[in-house]
């Protein structure tokens, strides 16, 4: 299920171009998965969701569209800043919607770059909970 909620944002998101294939998604998620990176949301017994965070870096946050704008993604987070003093993560410069949650949670750009797979321009947003 959470190999699918990636492949599908990748299905809607218009701007970004495909650089791996549905068994290359799923084995990055089952990567992630084994370091214990992962945590989901549901819905009843459904995955609606999910965050891979470890190491103070968050590699992944996606939920089905119909899951979005209810703050389950808030809790995500939420759970990944109990865990961490610092986080870091890059989101897509053309991802506007997660561009304006993360500084929502409390991130604040830092840097842009582009060393992402698929080569495009990314913001470097960074978090440092209240010491």
């Amino acid at each position: 299920m959470l190999a699918r909620i990636l492949w599908d944002f990748g299905g809607e998101a218009a701007w970004l171009p495909r650089v791996r294939t549905r068994t290359e998604e799923a084995r990055l998620i089952r990567r992630m998965v084994r370091r214990g990176w992962v945590h989901v949301a549901r819905r009843g017994a459904r995955v609606v969701g999910f965050i891979a965070a470890g190491e103070g870096e968050i590699h992944a946050l996606y939920l089905l569209p119909e899951a979005r704008g209810q703050g389950i993604g808030q809790a995500l987070i939420a759970h990944a800043q109990a865990r961490s003093p610092r986080l870091g993560l890059w989101a897509h410069a053309a991802n506007h919607p997660a561009r304006r949650f993360y500084a929502a949670a409390g991130f604040r750009p830092v840097s842009v770059g582009a060393s992402n797979d698929e080569r495009l321009t990314e913001i470097r947003f960074e978090w440092e909970g209240a010491a």
